[in-house]
C-alpha cells in the first residue's frame, strides 16, 4: 500500500518523464546544504541507498523563517530510500531536448539522482532555496 502512495505522490512531479526512472545508486555518498538568504537550513545526505534530511543547529534557533513543507519537526532526522518531492523537483524534466544535450555533453548518469542533483539542482524556481554540494 505505501509503494502504490509513493507512486502517486513521485507522478505528480514526474514532468511526464514516466520511461526516465531516476533512483539512488548504493554506491553514492554525498551530502548538499540547503541554504537561503545566506542561512543553513539544513543538510541532505545520502549514503547506503538512503537519502537524509535534517535541519542545522543555526536553523533550529530562528523563528523568521518557516519549516520547510514534509519536514515539520526541527529535531527529527528524515529518511527515505526515495528523495523526497521538495528535493526531486529541482531535477529538470529528462526528455527535454536542452536538457538531453546536457546530460550527453557532460556524460551525466540520467538515471542517478545525485549526479542529477550536482548538475541541475541548485537553484529552482519554484523556490528560493539553494542546494549546494559540499
Amino acid at each position: 500500500m505505501l509503494d502504490k502512495i509513493q507512486k502517486k505522490i513521485k507522478s505528480w512531479f514526474s514532468k511526464g518523464d514516466e520511461d526516465l526512472e531516476t533512483h539512488l545508486p548504493l554506491e553514492e555518498n554525498a551530502t548538499f546544504v540547503l541554504t537561503v538568504d545566506n542561512i543553513t537550513i539544513g543538510i541532505l545526505h545520502c549514503e547506503n541507498g538512503v537519502w537524509e534530511f535534517r535541519y542545522s543547529e543555526e536553523f533550529k534557533k530562528r523563528k523568521d523563517y518557516n519549516r520547510i513543507t514534509g519536514f515539520p519537526d526541527l529535531d527529527k532526522v528524515y529518511r527515505e530510500k526515495t528523495l523526497w518531492p521538495f528535493f526531486r523537483i529541482r531535477i529538470p524534466g529528462l526528455k527535454q531536448p536542452a536538457v538531453q544535450e546536457i546530460i550527453k555533453k557532460e556524460h551525466i548518469d540520467q538515471e542517478n539522482e545525485v549526479s542529477l542533483l550536482k548538475r541541475f539542482g541548485q537553484k529552482t524556481i519554484s523556490n528560493p532555496y539553494e542546494l549546494v554540494i559540499q
